[in-house]
């Protein structure tokens, strides 16, 4: 169906049901049934505005559904629906989650997901187990894919968008332990006649700081999501309030060892070691208060596709401060 035709046949109808990219037909009483109406033993996460639910098709595919909460602030609702779909029909990247379609309808609204058999990386990295099978190698490529996904929305797509939720909790992985990027909910295109002034969208943690004051919305806003999520994958669990001592003098001499998730042994190889130095270099200059003198999503990602080489001969005794020199030499 045609973008532009969507809204006003919903107007018309109020009733929309449409799959495209999909092998197979799916019918809406194929979703009701596999899901038994939505029951909640089918529900494998939950969000602001919906849960999403697992179901198993009668072709055998396993698709997710999320479901929108009928809310009293029904336009917010809307919104959220609206954008997701919108940004989703147009854009199609290997590690952004596929939208095989949706559902609007007064009582119910669902979009339909290609289903992400390791669920969330938040989940992963809460898991002892799970943690442990993420080893370095493997975050360096879930970072690199969510990197080359924020190049892409930034500065391929026209107008550019802007995710505005890049957290753990939307970063979804497959079988093979490859990133998604997932829940465009409160995406924005930057509009070049635009103002682009935003209200406070995202999770708590991951907001860029000049959003608090300014509310003026810029791809460096995702930047510095980015790289809250880039020390979290190597650390294991948020940073936190870690993230504002990074450049004060007792942040300067804390040792990127200390940093590195303790459930991981330290990366043996040379290769790994030097793309972990790499990458938390990048992640801590993404991380800069003012939003100018962040990288692009552009370098980021081709920084990371061709991960310079970091002295790592003294590994054990790098600290914050060591990366801030080297990030100013090549960033």
């Amino acid at each position: 169906m045609k973008k532009g035709n969507l809204e006003a046949t919903r107007r018309n109808h109020g009733n929309i049901f449409s799959i495209w990219n999909f092998d197979g037909k799916i019918a809406y009483e194929d979703i009701i049934q596999a899901t038994e109406d939505f029951d909640a033993k089918y529900c494998v996460g939950a969000g602001t505005y919906g849960s999403v639910y697992k179901a198993i098709l009668p072709t055998g595919h396993v698709v997710a559904l999320k479901k929108f909460h009928q809310l009293e602030g029904e336009a917010i609702v809307d919104e959220s629906f609206g954008n997701e779909m919108r940004v989703l029909i147009d854009i199609r990247h290997q590690n952004i989650v596929k939208l095989y379609g949706f559902c609007s309808h007064p009582r119910c609204m669902f979009l339909v997901y290609e289903y992400m058999e390791q669920g969330s990386l938040a989940h992963i990295l809460s898991n002892q187990a799970e943690a442990v099978e993420l080893d370095w190698l493997k975050r360096v490529n879930v970072i690199k894919s969510v990197a080359n996904v924020l190049s892409y929305l930034h500065h391929d797509c026209i107008p550019p968008i802007i995710h505005r939720d890049i957290s753990s909790k939307n970063i979804l992985l497959d079988l093979e332990l490859e990133a998604h990027v997932s829940d465009f909910g409160v995406a924005r295109l930057l509009k070049p006649e635009s103002s682009n002034w935003t209200s406070l969208k995202g999770t708590h943690g991951y907001i860029a700081p000049e959003l608090a004051y300014t509310m003026a919305l810029t791809a460096k806003c995702d930047v510095y999501s980015f790289g809250v999520l880039t020390l979290e994958i190597i650390m294991g669990r948020h940073p936190g309030e870690l993230i504002s001592s990074l450049t004060s003098p007792v942040g300067q001499k804390m040792l990127l060892r200390d940093m590195l998730d303790p459930r991981l042994t330290f990366p043996s190889d040379q290769k790994v070691a030097k793309d972990v130095v790499s990458v938390m270099r990048i992640a801590i200059a993404c991380l800069r208060s003012h939003p100018q003198s962040r990288p692009t999503m552009h370098q980021v990602s081709k920084e990371l596709l061709g991960l310079r080489p970091s002295f790592v001969e003294h590994f054990y005794t790098i600290t914050v401060g060591d990366l801030n020199d080297i990030e100013v030499q090549y960033l």
